[in-house]
């Protein structure tokens, strides 16, 4: 997470240096996408003048580096996963946002969650063969270990398949557990 916020902590400065937004440099990473570090290093730095520190930035963010945001809206998040896991993402968030519509659905950590305020309060994971979904207190999972009977619990999340059908009851019990605690 620090490195993810390193480099796009360049992005403010490399806007007003370069006189260009974000979405032109991406695209301008596009163009080299298929070259190796070096060369989109210097692709950067005699075309445009970047820094060594902001060419690195821009660079390791749009290969995708770990620490890097691989999508900017849910939208996109949902695009890019197998369409059966998505459809069921969607109802999950649609479920809980529909009673507690001032959640805010973000990505962090590049996958769909629901802030309230500056508190995690619901994230989904898709994984290859299931979802992951976890209230972000390991204390709401204790406080519901009869409703999660025959559930996979982990340690901070449950495992559910990628076509479940969705318990609005227990999402919800989830929820109202969680801002409970906050």
């Amino acid at each position: 997470m620090k490195d993810k916020a390193k480099r796009e902590s360049h992005f403010p400065a490399i806007e007003k240096r370069y006189g260009e937004p974000m979405s032109y440099w991406f695209a301008q990473m596009k163009k080299v996408s298929g070259k190796k570090y070096p060369e989109q290093i210097a692709f950067l730095r005699e075309n445009f003048g970047f820094s060594q520190a902001h060419a690195n930035a821009l660079v390791m963010f749009s290969r995708g580096s770990l620490s890097s945001r691989r999508h900017e809206t849910p939208r996109d998040f949902f695009a890019s996963i197998d369409p059966v896991k998505a459809k069921t993402m969607r109802k999950i968030f649609r479920v809980i946002m529909k009673k507690y519509p001032k959640l805010e659905l973000v990505i962090a950590w590049n996958q769909p969650m629901l802030k309230n305020g500056d508190s995690y309060v619901f994230g989904c994971s898709a994984l290859k063969n299931h979802l992951l979904i976890a209230p972000w207190n390991p204390k709401v999972l204790s406080k519901l270990k009869k409703e999660l009977e025959g559930y996979e619990v982990n340690k901070k999340t449950v495992r559910i398949p990628s076509d479940w059908k969705v318990d609005e009851k227990l999402l919800l019990a989830m929820v109202k557990e969680n801002l409970k605690a906050n």
